[in-house]
């Protein structure tokens, strides 16, 4: 097949499974058509006739990253709690007046439709330029009907930016609500009857926080339920706090991923390697709230659990829109390898979405990419902040940029 845009004299991370380190090609090019990946290989051998050619000097191309993990939809912000955290105050008395999470519900309900979509597309712009290029977005700042069906008009609005492809998962299970506190039962039955039903065809899959703060095991298993009988997928916010059965109950329903994982013992580990689940790893938030507990990154390894990262962007424990800055985190501060942070933004962090057509260079994958001014992968973890990403592709069409590299 004749190419129609062909990458050339480029260090190729195919980032392949079972390949060598990050799948390097040296002197590297990749060719599209249809917006899908047809070649890959060396320079040298690179088919012919591609009607553009993208010379990318020698830079790193790799596949566009995937953060599968964010919150990227709210209203207001907590800059001024932070502030009062590094001042003394604890995150109880925070709460007590007002703030923590029940501010930022408040602030995303009194959020019309065009301010939430102008705040989000800034940081999904963040996002994008700093190499993302498939990003999910959760719900779950509104713990209502009405809000959390504009939060996924929002994402579906933010989906036609066209600078990343966006995913919305369903995060209505978050916590519950203020005036949900003294009937619980009534909230998970809005959920299951009407919340989810309406995000049908709007949200790719649904999640639930179960933990000592939000929703138990049997809560969960009802949400779940629910979603699966409407042929949503499942994912799951589960051991962050401390340990409990958010990974078993996963496992029951076949969830995509388990996230945060912080307090998971073996047994919540066998059960995510006995699915398949991914587990999606979230250095942002554990750096942030600085957590002395850590991810079991040793056990996940033995179990041959799969490790995604992301960086969990949220205004209240992970302020975090660099992609490779959550690769850093999860080097520094989790233990990974920077070849395995790259897998988990990757190959991984696409599978945590159930998307097998995207997060690796090869022939019949989504040709989305990401070009670097490095000059190898290593790099990408190690450099904190540095704006390294020159371009991203969006099945082979540029996104829209203006820096060296990028068209």
């Amino acid at each position: 097949m004749t190419p129609e845009v062909l990458f050339t004299n480029a260090t190729v991370a195919t980032m392949a499974a079972g390949s060598s380190a990050y799948g390097l090609i040296r002197n590297g090019s990749v060719s599209v058509a249809g917006g899908v990946i047809v070649d890959v290989g060396p320079s040298s051998s690179a088919p012919s006739g591609a009607s553009q050619v993208v010379d990318l000097g020698g830079r790193l191309l790799t596949p566009g990253l995937v953060d599968c993990h964010t919150h990227l939809v709210f209203g207001g912000d907590r800059v001024a709690e932070f502030e009062d955290r590094l001042a003394g105050a604890t995150y109880e008395e925070i709460a007590r007046r007002g703030g923590g999470i029940a501010s930022t519900v408040e602030a995303t309900r009194a959020a019309d439709a065009d301010t939430l979509l102008a705040s989000a597309r800034r940081r999904l712009r963040w996002l994008a330029e700093a190499g993302a290029t498939t990003v999910e977005v959760k719900t779950g700042y509104g713990l209502d009907l009405a809000t959390e069906l504009r939060m996924l008009d929002v994402t579906d609005r933010l989906a036609g930016a066209a600078i990343a492809d966006v995913r919305a998962t369903l995060l209505a299970a978050h916590i519950v609500p203020s005036e949900y506190r003294e009937d619980r039962d009534s909230y998970v039955d809005l959920i299951c009857d009407e919340i989810i039903p309406a995000a049908v065809g709007r949200a790719d899959s649904v999640d639930v926080f179960c933990e000592t703060i939000a929703f138990s095991a049997a809560e969960t298993r009802r949400i779940f339920a629910a979603a699966r009988s409407r042929g949503l997928a499942v994912k799951v916010h589960a051991d962050q706090l401390s340990p409990g059965e958010g990974c078993h109950v996963a496992a029951e329903f076949g969830a995509l991923s388990a996230d945060h994982l912080e307090h998971a013992d073996e047994t919540a580990v066998a059960a995510l390697a006995a699915s398949g689940m991914v587990a999606v790893l979230l250095p942002g938030a554990s750096s942030f709230l600085d957590e002395r507990v850590r991810p079991p990154v040793d056990l996940l390894r033995r179990h041959g659990v799969p490790m995604a990262v992301a960086t969990d962007l949220n205004p209240g424990t992970a302020p975090l829109a660099s992609p490779t800055g959550a690769m850093h985190l999860a080097c520094t501060r989790f233990g990974l390898t920077p070849e395995e942070a790259l897998v988990g933004m990757t190959r991984v962090g696409a599978q945590a979405l159930g998307l097998a057509d995207r997060g690796v260079i090869a022939p019949g994958k989504r040709a989305d990419l990401a070009a670097w001014d490095v000059e190898g992968p290593g790099d990408l973890a190690y450099w904190l902040g540095a704006p390294l990403c020159t371009g991203t592709w969006l099945g082979g069409v540029p996104v829209g940029r203006e820096r060296d590299g990028g068209s």
